[in-house]
């Protein structure tokens, strides 16, 4: 037995090159599946529901998938809509769907699996003891559910439960990455390890390519292997290439955590096929003894204002240091004052990050206090309202480009602003507040499925 499967892109949206698609297509593959978001890029898609690329970028790409996947009238799978996998990130994708249908005279049973989950549900079972953290995990109470938008992690089940009713086109809620290309495989009786793995190399389509990028990859899965090629004839694929691609997202290489079970790559061994392939063996699959669910959700943090700057002076460079201790509570003692004690400045998180100076590990960066001839200042002032995070932020401004230098005498400017005024307004930010698994009755419960003919 083979199964030819057809992974254009990493994500949908990224955008592909046409030939590669085509060349896809005429290999005549049993199905078409596509990721359309995660949590890499943070919270805020989450918490606020809208999807990090653009309404025109993920219609141009589905277009060509609806178009591919009725030419040859096979599944098309698209999972996490919507970026978050929020329901609305489902009825979104939906949307454009049927505009392409429309537009092209295109006509399919479409199947949404809703993955949002509803407080109560949770509740009950954070009662039961069925709510078990992940490391590392915030800690949690009941009004964590109510506060924040939390998604179930699908697996393939529900997948598999569209199809065998007729669903022609899927889009589902968050759903594992691998899911989305594993379902297919299992329904046909493949093997289990060698179908996970190769869902794993192709999720994010041409990344585990010599060129990482936006394209496309096909597999051919076999019994006791799968032939995985770029279909972009410029480009390579190598042995060490598709083994690296297995550490991507993964704290471990060698074995990794899926619903049902646990992907172990330890036996696998890579070898080179032409430049464009290469054949991969010897990947099992353990199934788990408690079928779990992935939890992620975020909440509000509040309403930020964002201050950037630059300094270019090594006296000022090495007091900072000691200077923004200093002015925090400076601003802490402000914030009292200006608003007279209705404020607490607990509710007020005004953070430095100095680029340049440890700026994007912090405290964990290996060579700390190293650092060149100027530094970048990203200031923000993060409060429970947009107007109090931005009153707060124009003396944060005012008194962070004036900070007292001993080696000084008289006043200074210590930061350069590139922009006037300096105070930008970001909007609502958002965290995450769950890292966690549920142990549910059976892999459907959390997950809403329904039907129409488009």
């Amino acid at each position: 037995m083979v199964i030819r499967i057809l992974s254009p892109t990493g994500v949908i949206g990224a955008g592909f090159k046409v030939a590669s698609f085509e060349r896809g297509i005429a290999l005549k593959p049993h199905f078409i599946a596509c990721d359309a978001g995660s949590t890499d890029s943070g919270p805020a898609a989450l918490g606020s529901g809208k999807p990090k690329l653009s309404r025109e970028a993920v219609k141009r790409d589905l277009h060509y998938l609806l178009l591919g996947s009725r030419q040859l009238e096979i599944p098309l799978i698209i999972g996490s809509c919507g970026t978050s996998g929020r329901d609305v990130g489902v009825d979104w994708m939906v949307e454009i769907t049927t505009e392409i249908a429309r537009e092209e005279n295109l006509h399919f049973k479409l199947a949404t699996i809703k993955a949002e989950q509803a407080p109560e549900y949770l509740k009950k079972r954070y009662r039961e003891g069925r709510i078990k953290p992940l490391f590392p995990a915030p800690a949690i109470d009941e009004g964590m559910f109510e506060r924040s938008h939390i998604v179930g992690m699908m697996g393939i089940e529900p997948i598999v439960a569209a199809l065998e009713k007729g669903a022609q086109v899927v889009l589902a809620g968050r759903a594992s990455d691998t899911s989305l290309f594993a379902a297919i495989p299992c329904m046909m009786g493949a093997h289990h390890g060698l179908t996970w793995h190769a869902a794993k190399i192709i999720e994010c389509g041409a990344a585990c390519a010599v060129n990482p990028g936006a394209d496309s990859l096909f597999v051919h899965l076999y019994d006791d292997h799968y032939d995985v090629e770029t279909l972009d004839l410029e480009n390579q694929l190598t042995p060490q290439s598709v083994a690296a691609h297995t550490l991507y997202e993964n704290s471990d290489p060698f074995f990794i955590p899926e619903p049902s079970g646990v992907l172990c790559t330890e036996n696998c061994v890579y070898t080179a096929l032409s430049e464009r392939a290469v054949r991969v063996s010897g990947a099992e699959y353990r199934p788990a003894k408690t079928y779990t669910i992935k939890l992620e959700g975020a909440e509000l943090a509040g309403y930020q204002t964002i201050i950037i700057g630059g300094i270019r002076d090594a006296v000022i460079i090495r007091r900072l240091p000691e200077l923004l201790p200093f002015a925090q509570k400076y601003f802490n003692a402000k914030i009292l004052d200006i608003f007279q004690g209705k404020l607490d400045p607990a509710t007020v998180d005004i953070r430095y990050r100095i680029y340049g100076m440890d700026g994007v590990l912090g405290e964990f960066e290996p060579l700390a206090g190293q650092f060149g001839h100027e530094v970048g200042v990203l200031i923000t002032i993060t409060a429970p309202t947009q107007e109090l995070a931005t009153k707060i932020s124009t003396f944060v401004a005012h008194a962070s480009s004036h900070l007292p230098i001993p080696e000084y005498h008289g006043l200074i400017s210590s930061i350069a602003y590139p922009f006037s005024p300096p105070e930008i307004e970001r909007g609502p930010v958002y965290r995450f507040s769950i890292n966690h698994v549920v142990e549910p009755d059976d892999p459907h419960e959390m997950f809403r499925t329904a039907f129409q003919e488009v």
